[in-house]
C-alpha cells in the first residue's frame, strides 16, 4: 500500500458526512496517509444522481480544517472541493461506503456512483464503494479494509498505465472476512426493481 501514501484523497458520499460509512472509510484512508479531505453533504441525498444545484443557493459549512459539510448534491460537493475548498486537486476520489449495494441499474441512481463519475470526468482516479447489508446487521469492517485496499490499489495501478478512465465501483458484500474468498470484476446488469410507490398524507392531511 506504500503507493497509496503518496496519494491526496477526497471522500465524498451520498449518505451524508456523519453516515457511518464516511467515517469507516476516513478512518480506514487515515492509514495510509494524512493527506484526507472529507467533503460531503450536509444532510442525507441519496437518490441524487449526477444532479447538480443550479437554481438553490449551495452553502458551505466548514467543520475543520479538513471536513466540510454542503448543503447541495454529491457532485456538487466533488466540484465545490476540487475548485474552492482544495488548495490542491486531489490525486484520487473515494465515495462512499454506501449504505446499500448499488447494484445494476441503481448505479443510474446512486448519488455515491456519479460523485465518482464526476471525478473520473475532471480526471481523477475514483473509485465508488457500497456495502451490502441486512438491518441492524455489524458492518463487516475487516473486509471493508480489505476490499478498500484492493479497489484504491487497482485503481492506481490502472491510472499508472492509462491515466484516467472510468470510475471503479467495488460492491462489498455482508460477510466476514473469512467468509469472502475473492473478489471477481463484472459487468453492469439490470434486475427486478421490487419497489413500489406509496401514497399518502401528510400529519396535517397535506399531500404536497
Amino acid at each position: 500500500m506504500h503507493r497509496l501514501s503518496k496519494h491526496r484523497l477526497l471522500l465524498v458520499n451520498d449518505d451524508g458526512i456523519d453516515a457511518p460509512g464516511i467515517i469507516l472509510l476516513e478512518k480506514i484512508a487515515r492509514r495510509y496517509t494524512d493527506e484526507v479531505w472529507v467533503v460531503a453533504p450536509d444532510e442525507e441525498k441519496s437518490g441524487a444522481s449526477h444532479s447538480i444545484s443550479m437554481n438553490m443557493p449551495v452553502r458551505v459549512r466548514k467543520r475543520d480544517d479538513r471536513h466540510f459539510a454542503i448543503t447541495g448534491t454529491p457532485t456538487d460537493c466533488v466540484l465545490l472541493a476540487i475548485y474552492e475548498i482544495m488548495s490542491e486537486k486531489p490525486t484520487m476520489l473515494l465515495s462512499g461506503i454506501n449504505r446499500g449495494a448499488n447494484l445494476g441499474e441503481d448505479i443510474t441512481y446512486s448519488g455515491t456512483a456519479a460523485a465518482a463519475m464526476e471525478g473520473a470526468l475532471i480526471g481523477i482516479p475514483s473509485v465508488a464503494l457500497s456495502q451490502v447489508f441486512t438491518p441492524r446487521a455489524t458492518v463487516p469492517q475487516q473486509l471493508c479494509q480489505r476490499e478498500f485496499s484492493r479497489c484504491a490499489s487497482e485503481r492506481s495501478d490502472r491510472n499508472a498505465r492509462d491515466q484516467t478512465g472510468p470510475a471503479t465501483t467495488g460492491i462489498i458484500p455482508a460477510r466476514t472476512e473469512d467468509r469472502c474468498s475473492g473478489c471477481t470484476v463484472l459487468l453492469d446488469q439490470t434486475r427486478l426493481s421490487g419497489g413500489r410507490i406509496r401514497s399518502g398524507n401528510r400529519p396535517r392531511g397535506d399531500p404536497r
